[in-house]
């Protein structure tokens, strides 16, 4: 009819046909569609900026490269002491029958001034007390009371200066190796607690400069401690140093770096701490004293720790504690170094009016969420942490060479950690980290059946152990550190260390009290265990960074109330949807988007709905 309404028609079966399809019914059912699609993506409001500067450029890369040599210190000042404490036979110092006899030899003069053993060999700890005798009353008579070292020990078979001659530790001084072990583990204990909560306090970049200092004081400075006791105050001293570095560098490199980039960073400082493993390997069987070796890794440091000031502050913490400023200059700075621009409109929509998170470590027990998800985390750590140095401990067990132990893992670490790369890009990293406990724990099993006479195959078994749980270790880092929130990721990685810590003292305290095959059989039972509570957290492959413990109070309920209001205002926006007549050129995606909000706040009610969408066609915001 013209002028007129058309009338409706109906369909061959007598019903109405689905309406016609308006010119702006598609674009605005897409719009909404995109709303509800993409809420996880604005989650991550740094991601676009960081995506504009750059996303692997020279910054980034030289970034990633600042990270190589501290952390092949790291690992040379971590196992240093494997070499430090190297078995010494030490003999009774009796020069007091020079006095008496200058021109006997060194065998002549242990033959008259220590005892001998009933198999025939001398005791170390015992000697013959000096007489007022001529040397020929001495070889005519012998001598026969002994006593304690007078004056010392000499090591007639040494070939190195180690802290063993060096402090003369022998004869009841001897140190525990395993002590000595704990004692930089509670180091690396206490080391985690308190930089990863200093991190979050006063960013990862200053850390970082306190960690290499203390790299210096502690590492280098160690060179030239005049007793044992104050060697291992100064180890305790940079195994922290060790903790509160590899903790700010991994949150300060995922935080700059997106995608896979930031997998593949970590992977590499990993295979560079292999590297300096391998690395004080060759320098401590070169090298004829133990002072050297801490010379020659300490030196490194101080050119390395004066280029550092080209690294900036990471852009997500600045944006966390409400340093909007700076978190705009840091940008800017990689933008330029990368030959990038990044957009102000950009800059200002990401980062304007951003406050500080008010958070504390409290949180961790408060919020329920990042509470089981922490508590998972550090079981898988303590888990791992177990089951790698228990098959350390089992290889040292079965007579392998101190150089054996320490060189052929280290060399099969490499190809470990870089196959990591493939897993992760391959199968994410819940099923990288699952793969790879899996192997361990089958490999851990085949220990406990294996003939513990086929020591060549055990040897091989254990180091293949040994590098399912190198890869192991490197994934579950970079998970932990993209699951773990901004605000509080140094400290949630301070916690877990913890626990991975505990795991590895719990190794080391139990390993030589219990049967031989009772460590392996915990350890598959501890792999078996990781895995198991690996499928209890989420994928974090290709899912943004969670900046602040927002995202950790949302609840599924809400989700699902979310998702349900959402798919009932797209019904209800189809059917109020106004006629082409009155309908505006132009729906902007703001409107829409109060649209939405209008509809989920208002719980869908259908006059203030149909207002709403009235209001939006006709061109005027709903609020």
């Amino acid at each position: 009819m013209a002028g007129g309404e058309a009338p409706p028609r109906t369909s061959r079966a007598g019903s109405p046909p689905a309406a016609p399809a308006h010119p702006h019914a598609r674009p605005l059912e897409m719009l909404l569609r995109r709303l509800g699609t993409t809420d996880a993506k604005q989650e991550d409001k740094l991601a676009g900026v960081l995506s504009a500067a750059g996303t692997f450029g020279t910054f980034q890369r030289r970034l990633v490269a600042l990270t190589f040599i501290p952390n092949m210190l790291s690992a040379f000042f971590l196992f240093l002491d494997q070499y430090t404490l190297t078995a010494q036979k030490p003999y009774c110092n009796t020069s007091w029958i020079l006095a008496v006899g200058p021109d006997l030899s060194e065998a002549e003069q242990m033959n008259l001034t220590l005892p001998r053993a009933p198999d025939g060999s001398f005791l170390t700890c015992l000697m013959y007390l000096p007489v007022p005798w001529d040397l020929a009353s001495i070889i005519q008579f012998g001598l026969n009371q002994t006593g304690s070292c007078q004056n010392g020990w000499i090591y007639p078979h040494s070939k190195k200066r180690s802290l063993i001659n060096e402090f003369d530790l022998v004869c009841g001084k001897e140190p525990n190796r395993d002590t000595v072990n704990t004692l930089v583990l509670a180091g690396l204990l206490i080391g985690a607690l308190i930089f990863g909560f200093l991190s979050d306090r006063l960013g990862r970049y200053p850390i970082i400069l306190l960690s290499l200092l203390g790299f210096i004081v502690f590492g280098f400075g160690t060179a030239f401690v005049s007793s044992f006791y104050l060697y291992l105050f100064f180890r305790f001293g940079v195994s922290q140093a060790v903790v509160g570095y590899a903790i700010s560098s991994v949150a300060l490199a995922t935080e700059w770096l997106v995608g896979e980039h930031r997998a593949h960073a970590v992977v590499l400082e990993h295979c560079f701490f292999a590297v300096g493993f391998m690395f004080l390997t060759g320098l401590a069987h070169s090298t004829r004293h133990w002072r050297l070796l801490f010379l020659m890794g300490g030196v490194p440091m101080f050119p390395l720790i004066s280029s550092f000031w080209v690294l900036p502050e990471s852009p997500r913490w600045l944006m966390v504690k409400g340093k909007v400023k700076q978190a705009k200059q840091v940008l800017c700075y990689a933008a330029a170094v990368n030959h990038k621009a990044v957009p102000f409109s950009l800059l200002e929509q990401q980062l304007l009016g951003k406050k500080a998170a008010k958070v504390s470590v409290l949180d961790f027990y408060s919020n329920r969420h990042l509470c089981k998800m922490t508590l998972v985390i550090s079981c898988v750590w303590f888990t791992i942490a177990y089951s790698y140095f228990t098959l350390s401990l089992k290889l040292r067990d079965f007579g392998a060479s101190l150089y054996l132990r320490q060189v052929v893992p280290a060399v099969m670490e490499l190809p470990a950690r870089l196959s990591c790369i493939f897993l992760l890009e391959q199968l994410g990293r819940k099923w990288s980290l699952a793969l790879s406990l899996l192997q361990a724990s089958i490999l851990s099993l085949l220990l406990i059946v294996l003939p513990q006479e086929l020591k060549s195959l055990m040897v091989l078994v254990i180091m293949l152990g040994e590098f399912s749980l190198a890869a192991t270790v490197t994934v579950f880092f970079i998970y932990t550190a993209e699951l773990l929130p901004t605000v509080l990721r140094a400290t949630g990685l301070g916690l877990v260390s913890l626990a991975s810590t505990a795991g590895a003292i719990l190794s080391l305290t139990i390993t030589s009290r219990v049967p031989p095959i009772l460590p392996a059989f915990l350890c598959s039972l501890a792999c078996a265990l990781a895995l198991c509570f690996t499928s209890l957290l989420p994928e974090t492959q290709g899912q943004p960074l969670c900046d602040s413990l927002e995202h950790f109070l949302q609840t599924s309920a809400p989700k699902d109330v979310a998702q349900d209001a959402g798919s009932r205002a797209r019904q209800k926006s189809q059917d109020t949807l106004p006629s082409e007549d009155t309908a505006s050129e132009d729906v902007s995606e703001e409107a829409a988007k109060n649209a939405l909000f209008n509809a989920q706040m208002l719980k869908l009610d259908p006059s203030l709905l149909t207002s709403s969408d009235s209001e939006v066609s006709q061109g005027r915001p709903a609020l």
